[in-house]
């Protein structure tokens, strides 16, 4: 007994502790602490701009993308299950935000966030995280890219300087209102926002190495300041930044609308589990390193929860942030918590200049965040993948732009399954065992009254009903039927249940059935659903040549009275 404890305590460890608490029991010493440091800077001088950005595109105010970073930050890095993630608000959020906002408030979001927090921690107990690498890559690739132009269409507002008030959350509606304003356009916001791009583009490609987002943001304060042109800015929209600590509060919450809003939750939980296990594994690629995905999910969860307590946004693993973190030397999840308190730093000393900072600027940022999100050449190259794949792509893409996120992740997996499915049903084969090339050899050895067939492939639900008029080939029923499964590696319930109707149907007909050559799956299947071998009913032989031999002796029994 103490034994199966002890065992037990090493496999929750092995699932569960957080990768922090392993780093600091392997040894952390100075050397660590220097490079996690300037790791932990170098990310957050990154994070900074993108988190006010991403807030605001979300449609709320900027410091709420700084509380994420600073709070989800913290915490996915002191319990996360990857030594090198860094959490934060995503760019996938911003049209599930945008719109929960618009429905339900502000006290909404804080509900979805908490629902979706503790769906990741019930995911992460339950050891789902698992699970998340069976997602079809279509349906990521396909709502991936449909976020990103989600976002592009959120920004052109501030990209063109819109005299407007409160922008559509529909798509073609937020287009039409665009249309109606396109002359109150405002030269000054454009011309920011093309310097903004300039700079980003042009640092990535000959200073890869510059913070671009940020030099962007502060090229574009300047030209705004030194030639005083009216473009709206943070100051001029949101107001002074709060330069103080944020601060546990809970605002009015419509917990009578949870059920209207466990959709939204659910979209939230799964994009933010999807996006951090995606973001461990390449870090794990570039590091050599092994996440624990289970952790991850309830590192994730608990982060989501105290986001929402302290005013923030939900929040995940960020792909490019870690990506960052490691190329800049960050070793241990401490680089991620001191990104965490260095941005806090930068809060409570830069928010009296960080009013002066053009929308048009951030803009900016989110038009390159959306291009990188875009994916558009794994777009392309699964538009030259099978008919099903596509299909799946292009729903999914569709219905994230014009519909809503919930509804495309849920058809998209749907109809990858379907496609799925039929891909299975087509890979299975029910063919005669003996009249292939080379096997008349083989015919000749059939006892008399004796016939085979063979089943290739998965017999699973949806293939069982090829079953179903098997015994119609035969002209005259034969004594002996030898059903050869050599080549079924997978048996499910709907498998069994065919099998069982097959032997009944060959019972009615006096028919003897041998079943050959089962794999190790099917047979534990058999086996735990309590289907015998039953003398009479169904008959087991390990390999066709027992399977011969089986038939051979039924075929000298007296032939049994077809059942009523």
């Amino acid at each position: 007994m103490a034994a199966r404890l002890e065992a037990a305590r090493r496999a929750w460890h092995g699932m569960f502790e957080p990768k922090l608490l392993t780093v600091l029991r392997e040894g952390y010493g100075l050397q660590t602490f220097k490079a996690d440091a300037i790791a932990g800077l170098t990310v957050a001088i990154v994070a900074l701009p993108l988190a006010m950005a991403l807030a605001i595109a979300s449609g709320t105010t900027p410091e709420r993308g700084l509380h994420t970073a600073i709070i989800a930050g913290f915490l996915i890095s002191v319990f996360g299950g990857s030594r090198v993630q860094i959490g934060g608000p995503t760019a996938a959020f911003i049209p599930v935000v945008f719109v929960v906002i618009q429905k339900f408030g502000y006290g909404g979001l804080i509900l979805c966030t908490l629902m979706a927090g503790l769906m990741l921690i019930g995911a992460g107990l339950l050891r789902l995280g698992t699970l998340m690498k069976y997602m079809p890559q279509p349906v990521i690739t396909g709502f991936t890219a449909g976020i990103a132009v989600s976002i592009f269409s959120s920004q052109v507002k501030d990209v063109l300087g819109l005299r407007m008030d409160a922008v559509p959350a529909e798509f073609l509606a937020r287009w039409m209102a665009y249309g109606k304003h396109m002359a109150t356009t405002q030269p000054a916001a454009v011309a920011l926002t093309v310097l903004g791009l300039v700079v980003i583009v042009a640092l990535r490609r000959w200073k890869p190495s510059w913070p671009g987002f940020l030099i962007a943001l502060l090229a574009c304060t300047l030209a705004s300041m030194a030639f005083a042109l009216p473009a709206e800015t943070i100051g001029t929209r949101f107001g002074e930044l709060p330069s103080a600590l944020p601060t546990f509060a809970i605002p009015h919450i419509p917990f009578e609308r949870t059920f209207e809003m466990l959709p939204s939750a659910f979209t939230i939980a799964f994009l933010s589990g999807v996006e951090s296990l995606l973001s461990a594994v390449v870090a794990d690629g570039m590091t050599g390193g092994r996440h624990r995905s289970n952790g991850e999910l309830v590192a994730q969860g608990i982060a989501n929860v105290g986001s929402a307590l302290f005013g923030g946004l939900p929040a995940t693993g960020a792909l490019a942030r870690t990506a960052t973190n490691i190329r800049a030397g960050g070793r241990s999840p401490v680089a991620g918590i001191l990104h965490a308190c260095y941005l806090l730093l930068f809060m409570l000393l830069l928010a009296p200049l960080m009013r002066h900072v053009p929308l048009a600027a951030l803009a900016a940022v989110l038009l390159v965040v959306a291009w990188n999100m875009s994916e558009h050449e794994a777009f392309r190259n699964t538009l030259s993948a099978p008919k099903g794949d596509r299909l799946v792509l292009l729903l999914t893409f569709l219905l994230t732009v014009f519909m809503d996120l919930t509804i495309a992740i849920e058809v998209g997996i749907v109809v990858a399954a379907f496609v799925f499915m039929f891909r299975m049903s087509e890979a299975m084969e029910v063919s005669s065992g003996v009249d292939q090339a080379g096997d008349d050899e083989q015919r000749a050895r059939l006892p008399k009254g004796v016939e085979v067939y063979q089943i290739s492939g998965p017999l699973f639900f949806g293939t069982a009903n090829r079953l179903d008029n098997l015994l119609d080939q035969f002209r005259a029923p034969p004594k002996v039927f030898i059903l050869r499964m050599r080549l079924v590696p997978v048996l499910d319930a709907s498998g069994v249940h065919a099998l069982k109707k097959l032997a009944d149907r060959c019972q009615r007909k006096g028919i003897a059935l041998v079943i050959s050559g089962l794999q190790e799956q099917p047979n534990r299947v058999l086996a735990r659903m309590q289907t015998h071998a039953d003398p009479g009913h169904m008959h087991l032989a390990p390999d066709f040549e027992h399977a011969l031999k089986l038939a051979e002796r039924l075929t000298r029994l007296p032939a049994p009275a077809p059942a009523q």
